[in-house]
């Protein structure tokens, strides 16, 4: 469909930082035609008036378990192995496949009213997820979560293995897939080297937990006489494209090995403060040159999908944690938030700026609420004043997923419905 963005205060990154530029956007087949100039003869089925609204960049939720949305509320203050093995993990072994659907389309719901374009998740009946993503529009990464000390490791490979010809690039190119060994600590040595090989034979990412929490470390350090992160390098683990999620609890070592190994870090401040497991090193990960994104993991331990929250979090822990005012600034905030989430994913060419050629993932951020005014600067608006309710406007791949607020193509009170059935008869 063609669709054109009028009078839009754009956003635009260039290597000096973020350009607010006010023009038109024209989207054809998914793909932004132009940004400024329409087109000769460009004839749109669809205008939407955006003066008053900042046009950016879809943002990428790199770290997520989308179907924990049943367990929002259910299992708070409580410390990761704890909360893991009391309460989560028992409930997830009553889960159905439709269940996991539902819970899925409840975040995918909340991800597109909070202006997420794509998430990457893990999670059991990873085909479910897929679905979806399929059925709503929204672009993601699934993944089975594998573990093999609690179940048949073997046979979770094969489903990845058939997960991925199924779903890999399906979806109108909207969907990925990769392998998801769990963690370190839940997966046997030769299961992740097992896992690392189908990755790269798939050739595909590999997303892991990877030193959480300091007790996680502690067990490494007891067990393997290492850290968790230097242990996967022996094991070459890092030898594939590997996505690892928190990485809160590294040492020096740990962050050089990091960057020197491309590791893609996937930063979740409200899970990590949370649970209770502290905040990690961005500042010193970003000037190692580590590509460091932004997640917001599962609702079970953040109890939001909700990435305009989590932005500002970031920002926050950052500059207190270096007692640096100018540490983690708003269009670095962004840009974790954007196309370093796409380069994470591997889909850095496609998605995660506005640029001519690239898909059409645009959100319209309204900036004519109380509590966005002035607008002196449009990165710190999104970043330090914006709510998520002041996205007005979704578009993913060039199909309007959201206009003024309403979902189009998800019917929310029946998502509602489902979802706390399910919720309840699982717990």
């Amino acid at each position: 469909m063609k669709i054109l963005i009028e009078k839009a205060n754009v956003m635009l990154f260039t290597a000096e930082g973020a350009n607010i530029k006010q023009c038109d956007i024209a989207v054809d087949c998914g793909i932004i035609k132009s940004l400024g100039r329409v087109p000769e003869g460009f004839m749109p089925v669809k205008k939407i008036d955006a003066r008053g609204m900042i046009a950016m960049p879809g943002l990428i939720n790199t770290h997520t378990h989308l179907p924990m949305s049943l367990l929002r509320n259910y299992a708070d203050d409580m410390p990761l192995m704890d909360w893991l093995e009391k309460k989560v993990w028992p409930v997830e072994a009553r889960l159905s496949e439709e269940d996991i659907y539902w819970g899925s389309m409840l975040s995918i719901a909340e991800l597109i009213m909070s202006g997420t374009t794509c998430f990457n998740d893990m999670y059991e009946f990873a085909d479910s997820v897929a679905q979806a993503a399929a059925d709503s529009g929204i672009r993601g990464f699934v993944a089975n979560t594998l573990f093999d000390r609690t179940r048949d490791g073997d046979r979770e490979l094969s489903k990845t293995a058939d997960l991925f010809r199924k779903w890999n690039k399906n979806g109108d190119g909207r969907i990925g897939v990769m392998v998801a060994p769990h963690a370190p600590y839940t997966c046997s040595d030769e299961y992740l080297i097992e896992a690392s090989r189908l990755a790269k034979e798939l050739g595909t990412g590999l997303h892991i937990h990877l030193s959480e929490s300091r007790s996680e470390v502690e067990e490494s350090i007891r067990r393997n006489k290492k850290t968790p992160v230097r242990h996967m390098y022996e094991l070459g683990i890092f030898e594939g494209r590997t996505l690892a999620a928190h990485c809160v609890h590294v040492t020096g070592d740990d962050i050089e090995l990091l960057s020197q190994n491309n590791v893609c870090v996937l930063n979740n401040p409200s899970s990590n403060l949370k649970l209770g497991n502290g905040f990690a090193p961005v500042e010193a990960m970003l000037q190692k040159g580590i590509c460091v994104s932004l997640g917001t993991d599962g609702a079970c331990s953040n109890n939001s999908q909700n990435m305009v929250e989590d932005m500002k979090l970031a920002a926050l822990i950052n500059k207190g944690i270096a007692e640096n005012p100018q540490a983690m600034g708003a269009e670095r905030v962004i840009k974790m938030a954007t196309i370093s989430g796409a380069n994470a994913l591997g889909i850095g060419s496609i998605t995660g700026s506005l640029e001519e050629g690239k898909a059409a993932d645009i959100i319209l951020v309204d900036m004519k609420a109380a509590h966005m005014q002035p607008v002196h600067n449009m990165a710190s608006a999104v970043v330090y004043s914006a709510q998520a309710a002041d996205v007005d406007t979704v578009i993913v791949n060039g199909k309007i997923l959201m206009e003024n607020r309403m979902l189009t193509t998800m019917n929310l009170e029946y998502i509602k419905k489902k979802a706390l059935e399910s919720a309840g008869r699982i717990t």
